[in-house]
């Protein structure tokens, strides 16, 4: 008896695995990049509906949720160089020590810099004012100046590892080419492919059925004379 769980070594086995391996990557793949746009989708509509509710208060604040490509090793090991942070709008008393947080550095080396550091004290003032020492993990010393409340975009909720380079390499007219035309094209042609291989195999069983049927009258008719 034939073992039909013994794999095909012949040529067409292996290339049957070969391009059920690489529907199935072509999948995961485009799925991923769907995910990834679906969430892009939600947060930029997010960031409107926010957007439209601060300007009929006429108070500005940051965006409810935003997300940062991280360009510098400050943070290491916890962040690294070209993971990806998402961040949320906090009100100043919800920031504690401990906290990793996006502000707009008012140091007049880096003025206008957005910068991701761990908050290592909070201080508040007589007035009741808000106030942040922050560093980099990677740091051997503490920022030099202070983060004030109003300078802060928000909290890191959500470490996205390496997004950088999917986010460069997408940016590129290539890159788009590789990672979404050509799956997409290698899934339209395998799935018409098999379409067509599906039709072509009823019309033929039709046709068998077909001729088995007039075989079978024709010796009916023989038997009934």
């Amino acid at each position: 008896m034939e073992n039909k769980d013994k794999k095909d070594p012949s040529p067409k086995g292996v290339f049957s695995i070969m391009k059920k391996v690489l529907h199935f990557i072509t999948k995961v793949l485009m799925y991923s990049v769907f995910l990834l746009l679906l969430f892009v989708g939600f947060v930029l509509v997010v960031y409107v509906i926010d957007l439209k509710k601060s300007s009929s208060t006429g108070v500005y604040k940051p965006p409810l949720f935003s997300a940062y490509v991280i360009i510098s090793p400050s943070m290491v090991p916890t962040i690294k160089v070209e993971d990806a942070v998402i961040i949320r709008r906090v009100e100043a008393d919800e920031i504690q020590k401990g906290d990793i947080i996006t502000f707009t550095s008012t140091d007049s080396r880096y003025a206008g810099v957005t910068v991701t550091h761990r908050v290592v004290e909070v201080i508040q003032t007589s007035k009741g004012k808000y106030m942040y020492r922050t560093k980099g993990d990677n740091n051997n010393a503490e920022d030099p100046t202070l983060v004030s409340s109003e300078y802060v975009s928000g909290k890191v909720i959500l470490r996205i590892p390496k997004i950088g380079y999917i986010q460069y390499f997408l940016s590129q007219a290539y890159g788009w080419i590789i990672a979404i035309v050509i799956p997409c094209l290698a899934i339209v042609i395998y799935d018409v492919v098999k379409l067509v291989k599906l039709i072509t195999k009823n019309k033929t069983k039709k046709e068998v059925t077909s001729a088995r049927k007039e075989k079978f009258l024709e010796a009916d008719k023989k038997r009934s004379r």
